[in-house]
């Protein structure tokens, strides 16, 4: 990797700065204003070795962690529209039952082109073919984070089926970067009891996150009580899964007992907030309580086949307008708190170096152009990029200091888009 210098690119804070940025990391943030910097850091900064790019008129933001999504069914949007989660899930069942590598290698790839497009630089995946959706996006820059999911259906022959089939997956993962794979379960009334903690147990001894749908809908939590005699938070508990590894996505009915848990166990939940509006899974995200808790809460899309995008931008101000609308408050959700949730709260929750600008952090950077309308007002920038502006004013994009995406420009996207309407025509899933 080389060196680059990003020259007087506004902060989001509405300073100005240049930034050097060297074997991927961000070396130094030198602000400009006053006296011009001298000495050591000077030197730095004039490195001739360097690419120098004219930041004036953009704004650096870090890049965003999709914590939670399934990459491929960006072939899927639309085919189980207007229906309820449960007839929805049946029917995305039955379709992925046609599926194969080839399906996902595409889908992956064309969700991996949307996702460069409106900002995402890491993306926490849960998904089939693991490796060879893996070995499919490995080429275009940003960081994927690949899970195994178990889903045995309470079958002890599958169970065993896929715990070998799991087996030849890690292996595989040992040649990935560290921090690619997770061990995902799909959901506690998909996978039994002791394929979790089986999944759990290698994860723990192999330093491994896992990854769960975690109390999604209504009928989820009615039904573990019926069967179990508590909630689904507490299911996983007595199962011994609650803790900092842990990747729970939605977490959206939850009790106060069982916020205390996933609050006592640095659990990371995963908000998604359009997929759970749009399949009327429900809209009262306990953000204040489980961030008060102790838990960690990040952003995800979830699949195209619900959501039916990739956009992280479009997914904070749904959760920041519909918080502050359900709780007649609004200074809920405030703007900082929810870009930390779209990324340092994601980087955290995979124990990545990024999603912040800061020294020493990997460059994991959107160049933003303010040259649009949506940045006219006095407002803050934070403000007029997440509640006016879209993600097509995101220019650029960087992932370990490399561009990805450079003036809206992909390499080899022309070539995604048609690999993925063949194979969209090929299997012609409706």
């Amino acid at each position: 990797m080389g060196t680059l210098i990003l020259r007087n690119i506004g902060m989001p804070d509405s300073s100005r700065a240049d930034i050097l940025i060297e074997g991927g990391v961000i070396r130094r943030i030198l602000r400009r204003g006053g006296e011009s910097p001298a000495g050591e850091e000077a030197a730095v900064m004039r490195q001739g070795d360097a690419e120098e790019v004219d930041c004036a008129g953009m704004t650096a933001m870090p890049g965003f962690v999709n914590m939670h999504t399934h990459a491929a069914m960006s072939l899927m949007r639309g085919v189980g529209e207007d229906v309820r989660f449960h007839q929805w899930l049946e029917t995305i069942w039955r379709l992925e039952s046609e599926i194969d590598a080839e399906y996902v290698r595409h889908g992956s790839r064309a969700a991996c082109l949307e996702m460069i497009k409106t900002g995402t630089t890491t993306f926490n995946n849960h998904y089939w073919y693991a490796p060879d959706a893996f070995d499919a996006v490995s080429d275009l820059g940003i960081r994927p984070v690949e899970s195994y999911v178990f889903i045995d259906k309470f079958d002890q022959k599958e169970a065993q089926r896929q715990k070998e089939e799991f087996i030849r997956t890690y292996e595989k993962s040992l040649e990935w970067p560290e921090g690619s794979f997770t061990v995902g379960i799909h959901s506690i009334y998909s996978v039994s009891a002791e394929t979790i903690r089986w999944a759990a147990d290698f994860a723990r001894d192999h330093g491994l996150r896992i990854h769960i749908h975690l109390s999604e809908t209504e009928k989820e939590v009615r039904d573990c009580i019926r069967d179990h005699g508590m909630s689904p938070v507490e299911y996983l508990e007595s199962l011994g899964l609650l803790g900092p590894d842990l990747i729970a996505a939605h977490t959206l009915w939850i009790s106060e007992k069982d916020i205390e848990l996933l609050g006592k166990r640095h659990v990371n939940c995963v908000h998604n907030i359009n997929s759970n509006l749009k399949l009327a899974s429900g809209y009262r995200f306990l953000y204040n309580e489980l961030r008060d808790a102790g838990a960690n809460v990040c952003i995800g899309t979830d699949g195209c086949a619900s959501s039916n995008n990739l956009d992280i931008l479009e997914a904070m101000k749904t959760a920041s307008i519909v918080q502050k609308a359900w709780r007649g408050d609004p200074s809920a959700m405030p703007l900082d708190e929810l870009l930390a949730m779209a990324t340092a709260n994601g980087a955290k929750a995979l124990g990545l170096n990024t999603g912040r600008l800061e020294e020493g952090c990997d460059a994991d950077i959107l160049i933003v152009d303010t040259g649009s309308t949506f940045f006219l007002s006095p407002g803050t920038f934070l403000a007029n990029f997440v509640y006016s502006a879209h993600s097509d004013c995101i220019d650029s994009v960087l992932c370990r200091g490399r561009f990805v995406m450079r003036h809206r420009k992909v390499e080899g996207e022309e070539k995604i888009l048609d690999d993925a309407r063949r194979t969209v025509r090929k299997f012609a899933i409706n």
